[in-house]
C-alpha cells in the first residue's frame, strides 16, 4: 500500500490542526489546551472511549474495530513543546513568548489525530486501537507517568508503537533498528569542596577550581580507558560554577553534566566509576567531592518482532529501498522507553527532509510528511489487527 488516498486528502486539514498547535505551545505536564484540543477532536471523530488526565494530562482514545474481538494496539504521540524562542517567521509561529514546538510534537500529535479520524471512520480491523497522547516527553517523564497510572492494564494494551520525525532524512523515508535505539539519559552533580584564600596566596588554599579541572579531565578516562571502544558511553560535563571575584579562590566549585549509555551494564559501570573517579581525584588534591547521580530515561529498546513488523509496514508505505532497518543508535533520549519497558513494541523515525535540526529556534515540522505519518499509523493498526 502506498500513501493512503484518504491521508493525502486529509493533509490540509491535519496541517491546519498542526499549525494551530504550533501557535499555542505548552511545556511538560502543563498541556491543558493541547489535551483539550485533542480530546475534542477525538469526540468529533466518534471514538468509543476518551479518557483524559492519565499521567496527569495525557489523553487516551479507544477506537473499536468492526471485525470482531481482538487485542488492543497502542499508538503514541507526544504533545509538549520546548522553552525556546522561535525564529521561523512563519505565519503560524508561536504566540507564546519563550515557548515553541522545536521538536515536532505538534506534527506527531496532528498525524495521530489524522490517523484516528480515518480509523474511526473505517474501523476495518479486529480488536481496538488506543491512540495515546502523552505530555512531558521533554524531560518530565510523561511516558512513565502514564504507565504508572495503569494505562496499559486499564485499556488492555498488548503492544505499543511510537514515531518521531527526523530532519535530514529524506521526506517519507523511515529508519529503525532492533534493540537499543536511543540512549539512557542520566545526570550528575559534583560539588568540589576545598579551602578558599586570597588569589595571591594560593598556598593557603585547597583550590577547588584546579581540582575541578583535574576531575573533568579524569572523568574522560572512564570513557577512553574503561569501556570497550565498540560500546557507547558519553560523559559530558556541561556546567561549571565557582567563585565571584578575580582575586578570591572560592571554597567550592559545582559541576553538572550528563551520562548517555546504550547497555545496562555500561550504565551501571559509568555510575560506579564516575563517583569513584571524582572522589579519588579530589582526595588526591586534598579536597572532597560530593557526587549525586540521578538516573533518568532508560534505553529506548525496540523489541525484535515488533521492529520487523514496523519496518514491513513502513515498506508498504514508502517502499523497501526507503526503509533503513539498521540505523545507527542515537545518544539522545526518549521517554517512550518506559512504554517499551511495559509492553513489547517499536519506535521508528520518519524523514521530514531538509528542515532545521530538532531543538533549534528555526525548526518547523514539514507538513509534507503528514500523509506518510497518517498512512503508517493506519496500515500498522489495520495490519496488526487483521
Amino acid at each position: 500500500m502506498p500513501i493512503l488516498n484518504r491521508a493525502s486528502a486529509l493533509q490540509d486539514e491535519v496541517a491546519g490542526w498542526r499549525r494551530h498547535l504550533h501557535q499555542t505551545p505548552e511545556l511538560l505536564f502543563d498541556v491543558h489546551q493541547t489535551a483539550g484540543f485533542v480530546a475534542e477532536k477525538l469526540k468529533e471523530f466518534g471514538c468509543d472511549v476518551i479518557e483524559t488526565g492519565i499521567g496527569r494530562t495525557g489523553v487516551v482514545g479507544i477506537i473499536r474495530g468492526n471485525r470482531g474481538e481482538g487485542p488492543t494496539i497502542g499508538l503514541r504521540a507526544d504533545m509538549d513543546a520546548l522553552p525556546i524562542t522561535e525564529t521561523t517567521g512563519v505565519p503560524w509561529a508561536s504566540t507564546v513568548p519563550g515557548k515553541m514546538h522545536a521538536c515536532g510534537h505538534d506534527g506527531h500529535t496532528a498525524m495521530l489525530l489524522g490517523a484516528a479520524k480515518h480509523l474511526a471512520e473505517t474501523r476495518n480491523f479486529k480488536g481496538s486501537v488506543a491512540v495515546i497522547f502523552q505530555p512531558a516527553e521533554e524531560g518530565g517523564g510523561g511516558g512513565l507517568a502514564m504507565v504508572q497510572d495503569g494505562m496499559m492494564e486499564k485499556f488492555g494494551i498488548s503492544q505499543v508503537f511510537g514515531m518521531h520525525n527526523a530532519p535530514g532524512v529524506p521526506l517519507g523515508d523511515f529508519a529503525i533498528r532492533k534493540g537499543s535505539l536511543m540512549a539512557a539519559s542520566d545526570t550528575f552533580d559534583i560539588t568540589i569542596k576545598g579551602k578558599g584564600s586570597h588569589a595571591a596566596q594560593p598556598h593557603f588554599s585547597v583550590d577547588p577550581v584546579l581540582v575541578s579541572a583535574h576531575v573533568i579531565i579524569a572523568l574522560q578516562s572512564i570513557v577512553s580507558r574503561g569501556v570497550d571502544p565498540l560500546e557507547s558511553l558519553v560523559i559530558s560535563v556541561t556546567t561549571t560554577h565557582g567563585g565571584d571575584a578575580y582575586n578570591v579562590i572560592p571554597m567550592d566549585v559545582k559541576l553538572t553534566g550528563t551520562v548517555r549509555t546504550l547497555l545496562p551494564n555500561i550504565r551501571d559501570y559509568a555510575e560506579k566509576r564516575l563517583q569513584e573517579v571524582a572522589t579519588a581525584t579530589a582526595m588526591a588534591h586534598g579536597a572532597v567531592a560530593e557526587v549525586n547521580y540521578h538516573r533518568g530515561y532508560p534505553v529506548t529498546f525496540n523489541h525484535a518482532d515488533e521492529t520487523d513488523f514496523a519496518a514491513a509496514v513502513a515498506a508498504k508505505i514508502s517502499g523497501d529501498n526507503r526503509v533503513k532497518t539498521d540505523m545507527a543508535p542515537k545518544m539522545g533520549a526518549e521517554d517512550f522507553s518506559y512504554m517499551l519497558e511495559s509492553r513489547p513494541g517499536a519506535f521508528i523515525f520518519l524523514g521530514v527532509g531538509n528542515t532545521a535540526n530538532l531543538h533549534h529556534p528555526a525548526y518547523d515540522f514539514n507538513d509534507e510528511a503528514i500523509p506518510y505519518g497518517i498512512s503508517y499509523w493506519v496500515e500498522l493498526a489495520e495490519t496488526g489487527l487483521a
